[in-house]
């Protein structure tokens, strides 16, 4: 039984959390599928990520600090801090910036490393 389902809530703070270091930054991680909750919450500092994809994950990013640039399968966007970009199952996405880009990203379900497939384009 995981600690929030045994409680009915959990409570993280996130300067508790780990930092890993990811294909797309620095991601500090206080809610993960290993929580065995149905989302996961990640803040994340991106200069350049590597193009993926999700087969079930959901993800929306808030863009927090800093510009940049997104691309969402075959169309680039400007991300600047107040942006929200949704992004569904099986849409090619990366972020990049010369400074630097710190973000919010939720995922419903759960982020998994087996549901993170890169993209190599010809």
């Amino acid at each position: 039984m995981s600690t929030a389902t045994a409680k009915g809530y959990l409570i993280r703070r996130i300067q508790d959390a780990p930092t890993l270091t990811s294909a797309c930054g620095q991601s500090t991680r206080p809610l993960t599928a290993s929580d065995g909750v149905a989302c996961n919450l990640h803040v994340t500092f991106i200069t350049d990520s590597v193009k993926h994809y999700h087969r079930q994950c959901t993800e929306v990013y808030y863009i927090l600090e800093g510009r940049g640039k997104m691309e969402l399968n075959d169309e680039v966007i400007d991300v600047e801090p107040g942006t929200v970009v949704y992004i569904e199952p099986y849409t090619r996405h990366r972020l990049w910036s010369e400074e630097g880009v710190r973000t919010i990203v939720f995922g419903m379900p759960a982020y998994r490393p087996d549901d993170e497939f890169y993209v190599t384009d010809p």
